[in-house]
């Protein structure tokens, strides 16, 4: 299939992003992040509000006739440097209104400011909460891109590792799963978006004084027994495709139900982008893959 025209217009200023997230400084590429999420308009089915789950700053999306009982917690990514963008609520919005379902946003707090833990912390208490609110782990789905994605894995070890209930399935968008050293995986290989000075900027962000050999910082190091079903997309010219292939191996020799995708002709995730048919492909794909474990929990807890 011949490339789309959202899909050439994106392309051409690909090498413009790549070249702001290396050299950009952080202070001005935040202010511009914020003063970009003053503009998102949700659509006028769905309702926005900013709520702190003990403490940690959430967004609720609520799309209309969407039941109480089943949330999507999102994680968004940004190299742990960013908070939510106004690109991520807009794809978000989409997967709400797709799903039919509740979904809360986590602005985890970001490095270098707050290094590991402080986002994975955040994460696992904005998870707690819902459970607080009285919503079952099984009528729960996580989702996250980037460093979401690593977040959500990481999440998901965290909580069977201290015998708590896992939500029903979680997918993961482009997911950085190593961040024990990415110099000699960029040597050769031209990511259309993520520049390697970038890739070095985040990971000492967020690594800091922590050894990144711990598996919640690079959960292609980890115990991968136990987890729930897992859905992971790459773009086939992203260099994080690499980690995407890692997690489906991993979880697979353990018997997870896991899943990859990988999609031609795309890069980081290019689900951000509405335009691309790409993206709306991706996105209803999760979309059907999350639904269809909440809707599996939800039978299974009937009484007979």
């Amino acid at each position: 299939m011949p490339p789309s025209s959202a899909e050439r217009k994106i392309r051409a200023v690909l090498p413009f992003i790549r070249l702001l997230q290396a050299y950009l400084p952080l202070s001005v590429a935040r202010w511009l992040e914020k003063r970009g999420a003053t503009r998102v308009r949700v659509p006028a089915d769905v309702a926005r509000e900013v709520v702190s789950a003990d403490n940690v700053r959430c967004e609720w999306l609520i799309s209309q006739n969407s039941p109480k009982e089943q949330v999507l917690l999102y994680l968004h990514g940004g190299g742990f440097v960013y908070g939510l963008s106004s690109l991520h609520r807009r794809m978000v919005t989409y997967l709400a209104r797709k799903m039919s379902i509740r979904t809360l946003m986590v602005d985890y707090r970001v490095a270098p400011e707050h290094p590991f833990p402080a986002a994975l912390d955040d994460c696992v208490t904005a998870y707690f909460w819902l459970l607080k609110q009285g919503i079952s782990a099984q009528n729960i789905v996580v989702a996250g891109d980037s460093a979401g994605g690593n977040l959500t894995i990481s999440m998901l070890m965290k909580l069977r590792d201290s015998g708590e209930a896992l939500p029903a399935a979680a997918a993961c968008l482009s997911p950085v799963a190593d961040l024990t050293g990415r110099d000699d995986q960029m040597k050769g290989f031209h990511d259309p978006l993520l520049h390697p000075r970038a890739g070095r900027i985040y990971n000492r962000s967020y690594v800091a004084h922590n050894d990144a050999r711990n598996p919640l910082i690079s959960p292609v190091l980890g115990d991968w027994r136990g987890l729930p079903p897992l859905l992971v997309h790459a773009g086939q010219d992203e260099i994080l495709r690499d980690d995407a292939v890692r997690i489906e191996e991993l979880a697979k020799a353990v018997g997870v139900d896991v899943r990859l995708e990988i999609y031609p002709r795309v890069w980081h995730v290019w689900q951000l982008y509405l335009t691309l048919p790409q993206a709306v492909q991706s996105l209803d794909d999760i979309a059907q893959f999350l639904k269809s474990h909440l809707g599996l929990a939800i039978q299974q807890s009937l009484p007979s």
